[in-house]
């Protein structure tokens, strides 16, 4: 079997090349990246390498020949910043996928799967789990949102045209894993944020919403529902998330500090004013998905693919706090940047 994944070094990107090389099944992994790894140690190694930016003009012809004979193209690409350039963004997150698309219908690919996200759905209730039929709108002002929302409709476009190419869409919860935290953290806060000091002192506190309901999954669970999906050439919508639902007081304790409640708009007002003044590169949108999306229901991945996570979510959230302190990264691979 030959897998195609773009995207192959961001967060989830490793996870999954680590997981496609576990299977005997899987006889040629192609990695396609802005930038190619700065090492061939594992799971960068026996992976042949394409690097090319799939929002240029180009990319469908390039892309198409990276795709050729494949069984499966996994499309993981995504852009988190620079989020105050909103073109670029569009045209990596939006553009990029439908440039993915593109090329796997002309290369003739069977079947392609899609990294969506909880952050698809439009504004949704915390007391009670959706499913995949809950509508993908997306969230108002947040660009994540609105990107993976029109990725939604553009999958919806795709798919009526293209009815016997197998399309598979996994919208997982938020995800982590403690080889990412430097990534991440250096995504979501700057890369010039000080946390090693966090490896021998507790944060006095952790200001937060009680409004910040969501959940979170490990990207090695992530990328086991994608090889489960591969193996059984399903196609659909599937929710991914681990137990428990997250709240404020959870993700507290996973930094071994306490909860300070503050109010929502008092938070997303700060996250504005920082942002605005580039202080920070998180847009304040990211705090309307963790306070509006709805909590989704996984029986349809448990049910249909046979998924469990292995990890839960307080021991995800754990993990990953211990790795921010010691600013845990995947070696060889550069900043997760798409």
């Amino acid at each position: 079997m030959r897998v195609v994944v773009v995207g192959a070094t961001g967060n989830l990107g490793t996870a999954l090349l680590t997981r496609l090389q576990s299977e005997a099944d899987v006889t040629e992994l192609v990695g396609v990246a802005r930038r190619a790894p700065r090492t061939a140690s594992p799971p960068y190694g026996d992976v042949q390498w394409f690097t090319l930016d799939v929002g240029d003009a180009a990319s469908p012809d390039r892309l198409a020949r990276a795709f050729v004979g494949a069984d499966a193209v996994v499309h993981l690409g995504w852009a988190l910043q620079p989020s105050h350039d909103r073109d670029a963004m569009w045209r990596t997150n939006v553009v990029g996928t439908r440039h993915v698309l593109d090329a796997v219908a002309l290369a003739g690919v069977p079947h392609v799967l899609v990294a969506s996200s909880v952050g698809a759905y439009s504004r949704g209730p915390k007391s009670r789990r959706v499913s995949e039929s809950y509508k993908t709108k997306g969230v108002r002002r947040s660009s994540y949102s609105k990107h993976k929302a029109v990725n939604e409709r553009l999958m919806d476009a795709w798919a009526a045209t293209h009815p016997d190419v197998v399309l598979t869409r996994m919208r997982p919860g938020l995800v982590f894993q403690p080889a990412a935290a430097s990534e991440i953290v250096g995504l979501f806060l700057g890369r010039w944020v000080p946390t090693r000091w966090m490896q021998h002192h507790r944060l006095p506190f952790l200001p937060l919403a009680p409004r910040f309901v969501s959940q979170v999954v490990h990207a090695e669970d992530v990328a086991d529902a994608f090889w489960r999906a591969i193996d059984r050439r399903v196609g659909g919508a599937f929710n991914l998330a681990a137990e428990p639902i997250v709240d404020p007081q959870m993700v507290a304790e996973a930094f071994g500090t306490r909860l300070l409640p503050v109010p929502y708009r008092v938070m997303r007002a700060a996250a504005l004013v920082t942002w605005l003044l580039r202080l920070q590169p998180t847009e304040p949108g990211w705090l309307d998905i963790a306070a509006k999306v709805p909590v989704m229901s996984t029986d349809a991945a448990r049910e249909q693919l046979g998924w469990v996570p292995r990890h839960s979510s307080g021991e995800t959230l754990r993990a990953f706090a211990r790795a921010i302190g010691r600013r845990d990264s995947h070696a060889g691979s550069h900043p997760l940047s798409g």
